[in-house]
């Protein structure tokens, strides 16, 4: 127990060191809330393009083995590629 608070404790005074370490008289660089709200709306609608193309694909490559279960055995492999 003892060994899990000085482990705590230790890592507590780094990141309060490293904190200290990177504050400096220089500024930022400041980014405008519409150009933050622009990279989230254009992060969610290229996840959405992303998510709509991928489940279209998986369900015409669903569609296309279940068709080819329908002919006969033989040809069946020959379709399933």
């Amino acid at each position: 127990m003892a060994h899990n608070i000085f482990l705590i404790v230790i890592i507590c005074f780094l990141c309060n060191l490293a904190v200290a370490v990177t504050e400096s008289s220089e500024s930022c660089y400041r980014i405008e809330p519409g150009t933050i709200a622009g990279i989230i709306c254009a992060d969610v609608l290229l996840t959405l393009i992303i998510v709509i193309v991928t489940y279209r694909c998986a369900s015409l490559r669903r569609q296309r083995i279940d068709n080819a279960d329908k002919v006969y055995m033989n040809v069946r492999a020959n379709c399933k590629t």
